[in-house]
């Protein structure tokens, strides 16, 4: 499962890198943080390690549910987004006034980024 684990964690990671790049210019107009040229290589090991605990977390969680399979890895990762992310970035929108576009451009790289994992996981278990 550790293999699983640092695969999934690279696809997320390349996913999650494709999606701010595509989405760049948005991320520039709704946010200071997203008019940076490029991010510093220490921030990109950072971020790596951020999603080498999620995928980590997420495939523990998955087995202690019991989660086998791509439909049951990906119901799993509908409820975990939906459930966190999604949870914490409305709250973002009530409480510091994050503009909601910015806070939608951030859930919408999380709902591909769990999906991606779910469904690496999913193939492996």
């Amino acid at each position: 499962m550790v293999i699983a684990v640092v695969v999934a964690s690279v696809a997320a990671f390349v996913v999650s890198s494709a999606w701010y790049t595509g989405f760049g210019r948005v991320w520039a107009r709704l946010s200071p943080a997203g008019a940076t040229a490029r991010p510093s290589p220490w921030r990109m090991g950072a971020e790596f390690a951020r999603t080498l605990v999620l995928v980590a977390a997420f495939a523990l969680l998955a087995g202690a549910a019991g989660v086998e399979g791509v439909p049951g890895a990906l119901g799993l990762a509908l409820v975990v987004w939906a459930g966190f992310p999604v949870v914490i970035l409305a709250g973002s929108v009530l409480h510091e006034r994050v503009p909601v576009g910015l806070a939608a451009l951030h859930a919408g790289d999380w709902l591909v980024k769990i999906a991606v994992v779910a469904v690496l996981l999913g193939v492996w278990r």
